[in-house]
């Protein structure tokens, strides 16, 4: 939409307006009223009470030389003429001869950050007593509030249009999600169903290794698919989706999940004292990928000689689950932890996209629970997430 269309839409949008007009022609008895949008070459009609026939609806544009609104842009002063072929003035002033009017009135009007805008004007071919009325007062009173009008529709208006593309821009943020899981997940899942099968229904010693790796890789690879989904989910969408219910068997759920990383990395002392948790209310599985990544993180950049030590209790109406590693964070990295791509600085490459403790943030905050982290010489690093059990 032009600059010029968007204005006549502004004004066409303030339901005082044609009350406005309405009220300046009884008070002065002039029959023609209009708001218009006066730039530097052309005056454009915005909103228009015509009961003369003049001609001139809304859109309707003139030259703006031909117009008194041209003196009156750029003096920001109101004209008021009673009778123009009386007034020494205007008696021989081009305008009222074109236009053919006596009395005429213009206020200027003006945005509320002092730039013009442009005028309520009135005109009639019939003289009238403008000049001893308060009609200039009145009609400048209407320009003042017609011009705080102007800003709340276009603020209101610039809001509407940003919630507009506000919601474009989430239906492209949810195709972009969409098409990563179906491009991505679903060959990496046909690729780790036919190495799976393919070591169970035609196991070959020579080969067997190749297709382990295949394997490995593949679950890899699915699992950084689910992390980038998680990103784009919590950084671009509207948020991790949890599936809340009872998580009756949410103690079996995080003991696998301490088994399982216990499996993958045997050299590596990680204890676990996981109470029994009734009562529960959260997703479970998005429960146990918090404490997976937790635990993967003491994994990959705790200290190696150290324990890693799990606990998951409820005590006073609250689930409380941490994972401790004997290294140590400095203090200056705390802040930025939980931030996407945010890992420890080494000089070795190291695997992953570094979302973890991002997607560890997300589900805490998804459930409404409560995410710390302290680190200290003496007692290492501890995460601890708590959550209100109902």
């Amino acid at each position: 939409m032009g600059h010029k269309a968007a204005d006549i839409a502004t004004i066409g949008r303030i339901s005082a307006v044609p009350a406005m007009l309405r009220v300046i022609s009884d008070m002065t008895g002039l029959r023609f009223v209009a708001v218009a949008r006066v730039t530097d070459q052309t005056w454009t009609a915005c909103a228009v009470l015509d009961e003369l026939a003049f001609g001139l609806g809304v859109g309707g544009e003139l030259d703006l030389t031909t117009t008194l609104c041209h003196e009156i842009r750029s003096s920001h002063v109101s004209v008021v003429i009673d009778e123009a072929s009386q007034d020494p003035l205007y008696r021989t002033h081009h305008t009222p001869l074109m236009y053919k009017f006596e009395s005429y009135i213009s206020v200027p009007v003006f945005r509320t950050d002092g730039s013009f805008f442009g005028t309520i004007c009135a005109l009639d071919p019939k003289p009238a007593s403008l000049r001893s009325s308060a009609i200039q007062s009145t009609m400048e009173s209407f320009a003042r509030v017609l011009s705080l009008q102007i800003e709340a529709e276009e603020h209101q208006q610039n809001t509407e249009d940003d919630l507009r593309e506000e919601r474009n821009t989430a239906q492209l943020r949810e195709q972009f999600i969409a098409v990563l899981g179906h491009d991505l997940r679903n060959p990496l899942f046909a690729i780790n169903v036919g190495a799976e099968r393919l070591l169970r229904k035609h196991p070959l010693p020579a080969t067997d290794s190749i297709v382990r790796h295949i394997l490995a890789s593949g679950r890899r690879a699915a699992q950084l698919v689910e992390d980038v989904l998680d990103f784009a989910r919590g950084r671009m969408g509207s948020g991790i989706p949890l599936h809340l219910g009872h998580c009756e068997d949410l103690q079996s759920a995080l003991q696998q999940v301490v088994a399982e990383l216990q499996s993958v990395h045997p050299e590596r002392d990680i204890r676990a004292q996981i109470d029994a948790l009734p009562g529960i209310n959260g997703d479970r599985d998005r429960l146990a990928q918090l404490l997976s990544n937790l635990v993967a993180n003491a994994v990959h950049h705790g200290d190696p000689d150290g324990p890693i030590e799990v606990c998951a209790t409820v005590e006073q109406g609250h689930f409380e689950l941490s994972v401790k590693n004997a290294g140590q964070i400095n203090e200056p990295a705390l802040p930025r932890l939980f931030q996407p791509y945010a890992r420890p600085t080494t000089a070795s490459p190291q695997a992953g996209l570094g979302l973890g403790l991002y997607i560890v943030k997300l589900i805490a905050d998804a459930h409404g629970g409560e995410l710390k982290v302290c680190s200290t010489p003496l007692h290492g690093t501890v995460f601890t997430f708590r959550l209100p059990r109902a």
